[in-house]
């Protein structure tokens, strides 16, 4: 967790002045309930073919950028239902070089994994550094994104640790493709990843995932928001197979 927090510390001093606080200063609540028909974590099936839920509420601190979560992952099979799963998240979200072409979104976040249930020996901590650029590629509406996750272990576990610890870069593009009936946008996305030594995978690009999304609201404060995703693996390594997933989500947000 000291990594994390130094990370975050030597971020937030070097863009001193470049960031503007949100203008939201109200306490907002998001409840979200989730089904995956497969658990893809950075391109590796996490049970196998068995899907799961995950049950989030999150935090966002009275528009400070400062946000807290907690996650609650269960899978469907009965082979995995022994390995189920807390996460526990801080972030922070700004922007920086606001009103100019290299206008940058960001959020650094620390998670630390409870395996509570048979596998309390092997809780991992992970920092992640997501980014995008919004205004980078003009009127062309594609936004370009990158996200960078290191995990490592939370305990001593005689070599365990070296078979987890490791990184993954993630760099894609996104576009919002308006749809005459749909009351809103679809989500197009499409990303490439490197996979450095995370979970003892080969240090190569180990898969392309192709996503399409959108966002449904049911009423002020209820949407449904569908995706559906193609994974294409390069690195058996990671995973040896091309997967197909969706994902479901209701979520309550006031």
């Amino acid at each position: 967790m000291k990594k994390f927090f130094c990370w975050m510390a030597v971020i937030l001093l070097s863009s001193g002045g470049l960031v503007q606080a949100q203008e939201k200063n109200e306490l907002g609540v998001t409840f979200d309930v989730t089904y995956a028909s497969r658990w893809m974590s950075r391109g590796l099936p996490v049970w196998g073919k068995d899907g799961g839920f995950f049950e989030t509420m999150s935090l966002d601190l009275w528009g400070t950028g400062f946000g807290f979560g907690v996650i609650h992952r269960s899978a469907t099979g009965g082979g995995n239902s022994k390995k189920q799963r807390i996460d526990y998240t801080l972030s922070y979200s700004n922007s920086a070089f606001d009103s100019t072409l290299y206008e940058t979104k960001y959020k650094v976040a620390y998670m630390y994994k409870n395996w509570y249930n048979k596998m309390t020996n092997k809780d991992i901590e992970m920092c992640v550094f997501q980014y995008s650029l919004p205004k980078i590629l003009g009127s062309t509406g594609l936004v370009p994104y990158g996200i960078t996750t290191y995990d490592y272990p939370a305990k001593s576990d005689h070599g365990y640790g070296d078979h987890w610890a490791g990184w993954v870069h993630r760099f894609g593009l996104g576009y919002d493709l308006d749809v005459f009936d749909l009351p809103s946008p679809l989500h197009l996305s499409s990303d490439i990843a490197y996979t450095d030594g995370f979970r003892g995978a080969d240090h190569d690009w180990s898969f392309t995932t192709f996503g399409l999304s959108t966002k449904l609201k049911l009423s002020e404060n209820i949407a449904f928001v569908p995706a559906i995703y193609q994974q294409i693996s390069m690195d058996d390594s990671v995973c040896d197979h091309d997967v197909t997933y969706c994902m479901l989500s209701m979520k309550y947000e006031f």
